[in-house]
This record gives C-alpha cells, structure tokens and sequence, in this order.
C-alpha cells in the first residue's frame, strides 16, 4: 500500500534576513531548526538545530561548506560535518540529522514539515 505524506510548510523569515552563507536557528512548536542560506550556491537548507554528538543546540551556529559538490555544514563544537542534503555525518560516524525541504516564495522563506 502507497503511503503519501503531505507536508505543511511554514514561514520562516524573509529571504534578506539571514546573513550571507551563515545560518540561524528557527522555532517551529517545540522544534529548533537550523535554516542556512548557502549565498555562493544560492541554495536554502534547513536541519534540525541539535548536534547528535552532545545534545547541544548549536548547528544554526556552524559554518557552511562544500565537501566537493556536497553542500555541508559543520558543528561549531565538535567540527564534526554533515550533509545538507541528506544530513548524513561526513565525518564517518553512523549517526545523522534531520533535513527540511525549503522553498522561497515572494521574499519569504518557508520550511516544510512532514505530517504524521
């Protein structure tokens, strides 16, 4: 049996908002996402906020890169980095984030989230 997930997409700020291939940290309900603006590329991603390594809510603050063509953000603690497309480690530990589709619509930025 096919299952389709709908997603609800929320705004997140206006595009001009976020600082040039920086991030910053979103809440939606109880989540903190981190939504970066990756300006070399001219490409949205969003994660969640939390380092899988300690717990600690710091992702938003990561600096962005490219790990050849894989846009990658990486923990400013730990400096263990992860995909933004996929949210794979890149670092080589098993563990991962969450991603978010993103979509920019008449200057605003809006997140999508998955309903269950």
């Amino acid at each position: 049996m096919f299952e389709s997930k709908t997603i609800t997409w929320f705004r997140a700020c206006r595009d001009n908002d976020l600082p040039s291939n920086g991030g910053a940290c979103v809440r939606f309900g109880n989540e903190q996402i981190a939504l970066f603006y990756f300006t070399r590329r001219n490409e949205w991603y969003a994660t969640q906020n939390e380092c899988p390594h300690r717990k600690q809510m710091a992702l938003s603050r990561g600096m962005i890169g490219s790990a050849g063509s894989e846009p990658k953000v990486a923990c400013p603690f730990h400096k263990k980095t992860f995909s933004l497309i996929t949210g794979e480690c890149l670092s080589g530990d098993e563990c991962s984030i969450k991603t978010y589709p993103v979509k920019v619509d008449n200057g605003y930025v809006y997140i999508g989230i998955e309903n269950e």
